[in-house]
């Protein structure tokens, strides 16, 4: 079995059709559905939070079998997932997408999980120590995309779970949850 790092490759991706757009519409919505669910099961194992279409993204070609996906494939993949919610251009020119593995209210119900497993209610913490603190250590928030974060936290805040307070840089921006 073909790994990238710790993540472990589908059997499909030593296929050599499966790096090309298939013509026939049933084909090529499977195909579709399999580099979707394999690009979020890739970013969910491996902390991926962006993706460049136009960069070395290590699923995007497979030197074993000298296949790499073109760039309208790519496209193509991504954009399915935009159009699903579960990724969005983070750029004009679709070159850049963040990919939300989970999406922000499942972020959001993480950071409240995070709040209650930490006893955590009625405190104050950074953003950036819940991105990298000790608490968050081993978690799933350790490392978290400070965009996805900061989403997560806003709707929280408009559901009154947190307030969030502006320091003099991004790096000392406050949150205080409450109980």
């Amino acid at each position: 079995m073909q790994r990238i790092g710790d993540f472990k490759l589908p059997n499909f991706f030593n296929y050599p059709p499966y790096f090309t757009l298939q013509p026939v519409r049933e084909t090529r919505e499977k195909q579709i559905q399999l580099w979707k669910e394999l690009i979020l099961d890739y970013c969910r194992t491996l902390k991926v939070f962006t993706i460049g279409l136009e960069e070395d993204f290590p699923l995007f070609s497979n030197p074993e079998i000298q296949r790499t996906l073109t760039h309208e494939a790519r496209e193509v993949f991504v954009s399915a997932l935009v159009s699903e919610g579960r990724a969005e251009w983070i750029n004009k020119g679709h070159k850049k997408c963040l990919i939300l593995w989970m999406r922000i209210q499942d972020w959001a119900d993480c950071v409240l999980r995070f709040v209650r497993d930490n006893g955590l209610e009625d405190s104050v913490m950074t953003v950036e120590d819940i991105r990298s603190g000790i608490e968050s250590r081993g978690t799933e928030l350790e490392g978290i995309d400070r965009t996805v974060l900061m989403r997560a936290l806003k709707l929280l805040e408009q559901k009154g779970k947190v307030a969030i307070f502006k320091g003099t840089s991004a790096d000392d921006e406050g949150v205080k949850f409450s109980a």
